[in-house]
């Protein structure tokens, strides 16, 4: 991870960042794990959430934890997989909520590109992971960093929605600013929530919430 490769908006709001000594550790990290370790998603997909999503694009933001640790499947979007890669289970249940929420076709591709394009970050803590070794670059630097990113979206901008599934990423909520921005929260869709995923209707919310504030709703469609 010698360069950051990421969009010039965001590298123009997050500069500091990348120069402090956290994050310096960090990149001397990945480094060392990728002389030793397949690291994924691929040292061009690192940033990929943020180049799919300029800054002043920003409606929604999805925080997920860390990228899928098997082979072919981080393409740096939380939740999202290559076309081609067999959908994994928690994003089979995102499928399905969607279309009990809005009716909306259960895809065949994993991949949640088009939702990045509209405005959606897909946001996870860590960027990167050690291939087969989940959670393995936790604590790293990684989470300081998507705080960051996190707390200046909450304070640079208005009206963003913020989607919090599951435990981890309702930890998140006090780096948000609730007067300004929406925070939907719900139990993750990983099938061990046992489906306490369904029925939150995040979907629907949140394009209500975004008409209504004259923004423009997500097409959801894959």
């Amino acid at each position: 991870m010698h360069q950051i490769k990421i969009h010039e908006s965001w590298k123009n709001i997050l500069s500091s960042e990348f120069s402090k000594e956290y994050f310096l550790q960090l990149q001397s990290f990945i480094e060392t794990e990728k002389n030793d370790f397949e690291v994924y998603p691929t040292e061009n997909e690192v940033f990929e959430a943020f180049n799919k999503t300029p800054f002043d694009k920003v409606k929604v933001v999805l925080i997920g934890q860390d990228p899928y640790h098997g082979k072919g499947q981080a393409n740096g979007l939380s939740f999202s997989v290559a076309n081609g890669v067999k959908i994994p289970p928690s994003l089979k249940n995102v499928f399905k909520e969607l279309n009990a929420d809005l009716g909306v076709e259960i895809p065949i591709s994993g991949n949640l590109e088009t939702w990045a394009k509209q405005g959606v970050l897909l946001l996870n803590a860590t960027l990167t992971v050690r291939a087969k070794t989940a959670g393995s670059h936790q604590k790293k630097g990684w989470e300081i960093f998507t705080d960051q990113v996190i707390r200046t979206i909450s304070n640079e901008k208005q009206d963003v929605v913020f989607l919090l599934w599951g435990n981890f990423a309702h930890g998140k909520e006090n780096l948000i600013n609730s007067n300004k921005h929406l925070i939907l929260k719900a139990a993750h869709p990983s099938p061990l929530a046992r489906g306490a995923f369904f029925g939150s209707k995040h979907f629907s919310k949140t394009n209500n919430f975004l008409v209504s504030k004259n923004l423009g709703g997500i097409n959801w469609k894959i």
